[in-house]
């Protein structure tokens, strides 16, 4: 059979047959009684349905993740990753099945490779749901999903959990957990989309000032910063996780608001002076001002721009919508986070990757909402 390179969006449905053609009979066959879930979640371009003919240089091809029941990967995780290891072809669809392990020297990450002999390195990685979840996360299955968890999940985190595909699920807790995270409660909702607007308040009359002295190399770092703000709020009244920052435009693409704001920001972020760039975000804000109006979760503002204070500069007075959203947060705990910072989630305060991809640390930002 001729290696299949991966066209656009090939990755999950290779892995599905994958699993379905070579996994899951190769576990019939030696624990026919064995209750396990099987997925293309977490990291990878393909369980974001992104993977294209670049993707195969590392971590692309025939994998997936099972989750065995805590017991039975406490005590059998190693047979099952063993079997199959001597059991699994060394070609699927041609390609190879064998991973070559990261090399640190040369910088190669879990690269395919065609053996014709011995166990299979293979990357079907055998977890526990338990496990994963505390790791990948920073929760367990059964934890309380309170407003200082939710807030430090990354949201990319929770698109690569609740995204990819579930192949099986005889025991129904991956398909629970993926709904309750499927997307943030109202309250904690409310509460983000302040965030995302005082953001853009503390920021938006800096482009016009940064250039007036001019300083247009700080001019077009706001204006960037302010694109990237209204994108990061555009997901939240859409009500979709963002994720990280190699996908972040491609996922925007898919957005509703995306054919008419595109256009938009790019003229922004080609803006010669601080003016075109000012004349470029207008139209951009009052969109996304229409936008969140059309929520009905508040009053609606007039969503147009207009000058701040007697300064030359027009802004759409993002604080004002904070304000509103405030007064309609009513659950307990978040009124009290809201009463001590709005710096919001982990990911609209840092863009750190060293952060966002370690879930830890995260776990201990939580302090900084009871503080």
């Amino acid at each position: 059979m001729n290696t299949k390179e991966p066209g656009h969006e090939q990755g999950l449905a290779l892995n599905r047959a994958f699993f379905f053609e070579a996994v899951e009979p190769i576990l019939n066959q030696k624990y026919p009684d064995l209750r396990y879930a099987a997925a293309l979640i977490g990291v990878g371009s393909e369980v974001l349905g992104y993977d294209d003919a670049t993707s195969p240089d590392h971590h692309w091809g025939p994998r997936a993740l099972l989750f065995l029941p805590s017991d039975v990967h406490e005590n059998h995780y190693q047979d099952v990753w063993d079997l199959l290891a001597e059991e699994l072809p060394y070609t699927f669809q041609g390609l190879a099945t064998h991973f070559n392990p990261p090399d640190r020297e040369t910088g190669a990450s879990w690269q395919r490779e065609e053996i014709q002999s011995g166990p299979v390195n293979h990357l079907v990685e055998v977890h526990s749901l338990e496990g994963y979840c505390q790791n990948y996360l920073g929760i367990k299955p059964d934890d309380a999903l309170t407003p200082e968890v939710w807030l430090t999940i990354p949201g990319q985190k929770l698109r690569t959990f609740t995204g990819g595909e579930v192949f099986k699920d005889d025991l129904g807790d991956l398909t629970v957990l993926r709904n309750k995270l499927a997307y943030y409660p109202d309250q904690v909702w409310m509460y983000l989309l302040a965030a995302a607007w005082a953001r853009i308040g503390n920021e938006e009359h800096f482009l016009g000032r940064t250039g007036y002295r001019d300083d247009d190399l700080g001019s077009r770092l706001i204006a960037a910063r302010l694109v990237h703000d209204l994108m990061n709020l555009c997901f939240l009244i859409e009500r979709v996780y963002p994720p990280y920052s190699k996908w972040f435009g491609t996922a925007f693409k898919e957005l509703k608001c995306a054919k008419q704001l595109m256009p938009m920001f790019l003229d922004v972020l080609s803006g010669e002076n601080w003016q075109e760039r000012e004349n470029a975000i207008i139209p951009a804000y009052e969109y996304v001002a229409d936008a969140f109006n059309q929520l009905g979760l508040v009053e609606p503002l007039p969503a147009k721009v207009s000058q701040f204070h007697n300064r030359p500069f027009k802004v759409i007075w993002a604080d004002h919508r904070v304000s509103q959203l405030y007064e309609k947060i009513q659950d307990p705990a978040i009124k009290a986070i809201k009463e001590k910072t709005l710096v919001g989630s982990v990911e609209q305060f840092s863009t750190s990757t060293s952060l966002l991809d370690n879930s830890a640390l995260c776990v201990k930002v939580r302090e900084i909402y009871s503080y």
